[in-house]
């Protein structure tokens, strides 16, 4: 099926995973291919590397090896070797939690300061973002605060206040590690920026500015090209773009994406995978346009050089002009117009991206792009790739999966027992993928690109936090309670 993609070159035959080569000058984090120490763990790839025989029955009223209560939070767990750790929120507390990941018992719990409650849409909440640790650090971020640092064992290290922020969802991304710095994307309406702090500080090292960028919940993920250093791939509003880890700066990016960007970027052999919905708008064959800015501002009855929602004509302006009044002045000024315009032109799509050798810069959008899908495409999901099949799950619950290295479509439809809505992330191993549904639908198929599924649940709570697999367990969290599965 080849009617919605660009065909590519074949897929490469040799794999290579982004971050695992160690560079004296800036040493990457040291993490297995097991080691679920991030959001969607080993690099935001979703998939685990084990010999462990995984579970195929997850369910309410199947055995588990734990099930505890937990405080309320959409950040998903993240693992050590001995430890799982949350973000949560109780009342107006602001918490960081360690669990023993054998029984589930609770270690600690850190509060953290909140000086400030940010306005957030009714699907999100305080705790969104996920932790990441090494090991030895914990980090949390809260959209409330900023980031903070603890030992193992719950003792605060450093605080960095960051913000407000003025996104218009609440802000979702989850910071990263990456050898002696931490990372994170602040993508808001306006005054977006990716920041590196010291792991062991908390002091400040750079801060990049990404004026391009809005309203955004995307995860970074680590690239490392052969024979060169890390880079930082971090997807925003109509492009993925690579940063230097050691200065902030903008070293290569490709053009295409939506203009609003939520997903992760999966990193497999050379080509780096990438998804993004913005509207209906922005499907294919629909096709809106609005007035150049210098028609447009004719309309500015009061003479102040921007257009007030009384002085906008055309429904669809009015009904947009919320999310493109950035600065929440009440009127659109002509870089709000401007974003509005390229909003509308942009296309909801997956793209494929062949990463680039350790010499190139520069736009490399009519050269690196092997191929793009524009229907039925996930906004908040992030795609998962294993054995040559990606599988994406859109927000609708409808499944495509796709031969990985042409973009051919294998199978699309929906999943027999599982009609959901779909806010967290596939993850996958032993040739199997999980999926979990808002309301509660479990449903495990297998990796081989068929959506016909090996077992399908109801867990009739909501989940929203994406899954961690590590050691041939299954950490699953609900709005309520925190699963452990193993077989």
């Amino acid at each position: 099926m080849r009617t919605d993609r660009a065909h590519s070159p074949s897929w490469p035959s040799i794999w290579r995973l982004g971050a695992t080569f160690l560079l004296a000058s800036l040493p990457l984090q040291a993490s297995g291919t097991d080691a679920w120490d991030r959001f969607r763990g080993p690099n935001g790839l979703g998939t685990v590397e084990t010999t462990a025989d995984l579970p195929t029955k997850i369910g309410p009223d199947e055995k588990t090896v734990w099930k505890i209560s937990t405080p309320p939070g959409q950040s998903s767990p993240v693992l050590d070797a001995e430890r799982l750790y949350l973000t949560g929120h109780d009342g107006d507390s602001l918490l960081t939690l360690a669990y023993d990941r054998k029984t589930g018992k609770e270690i600690w719990r850190a509060e953290a300061p909140r000086p400030r409650l940010e306005k957030l849409d009714n699907r999100n909440g305080p705790a969104g973002a996920s932790p990441v640790t090494d090991g030895e650090i914990v980090v949390v971020f809260f959209g409330d605060f900023g980031l903070l640092a603890y030992d193992r064992d719950g003792k605060e290290l450093w605080q960095r206040p960051l913000g407000p922020f003025n996104n218009l969802y609440g802000m979702g991304s989850s910071p990263v590690l990456l050898g002696d710095r931490v990372l994170y994307a602040a993508d808001q309406s306006t005054g977006s920026y990716l920041i590196a702090v010291d792991k062991k500080t908390g002091k400040e090292l750079w801060r990049t500015e990404r004026p391009e960028a809005r309203t955004g919940h995307s995860t970074p993920s680590i690239y490392t090209p052969e024979g060169g250093s890390p880079q930082i791939l971090q997807p925003g509003s109509f492009f993925l773009t690579a940063f230097s880890p050691k200065t902030g700066e903008k070293i290569w990016w490709v053009r295409g994406l939506s203009f609003e960007m939520k997903s992760v970027p999966v990193i497999v052999g050379d080509t780096a995978y990438i998804n993004g919905f913005g509207s209906e708008f922005n499907e294919p064959g629909v096709r809106e346009t609005i007035p150049a800015w210098g028609d447009a501002i004719k309309g500015d009855a009061n003479g102040n050089g921007a257009l007030e929602r009384t002085e906008v004509s055309g429904e669809l302006a009015q009904n947009w002009f919320p999310f493109n009044d950035l600065n929440g002045s009440g009127a659109l000024e002509e870089e709000e117009w401007t974003y509005f315009s390229n909003a509308l032109e942009s296309r909801n799509n997956i793209m494929a991206v062949r990463l680039p050798g350790k010499d190139e810069t520069g736009d490399l959008s009519r050269s690196h792009v092997r191929w793009q899908y524009y229907r039925s495409i996930p906004q908040l999901p992030s795609t998962i790739v294993m054995d040559d099949v990606l599988l994406m799950i859109n927000d609708r619950g409808i499944v495509t999966t796709f031969q990985a290295g042409s973009g051919d479509v294998i199978q699309q439809g929906r999943i027999d027992g599982f009609h959901d809505s779909v806010y967290s992330s596939p993850v996958g191993g032993d040739g199997k993928i999980y999926l979990s549904g808002r309301s509660g639908k479990f449903a495990v198929l297998p990796a081989d690109g068929s959506i016909a599924p090996l077992f399908v649940s109801d867990f009739e709570d909501q989940i929203t936090a994406t899954p961690a697999i590590s050691g041939g367990t299954i950490y699953l969290r609900t709005r309520s309670n925190l699963f452990a599965f193993q077989n």
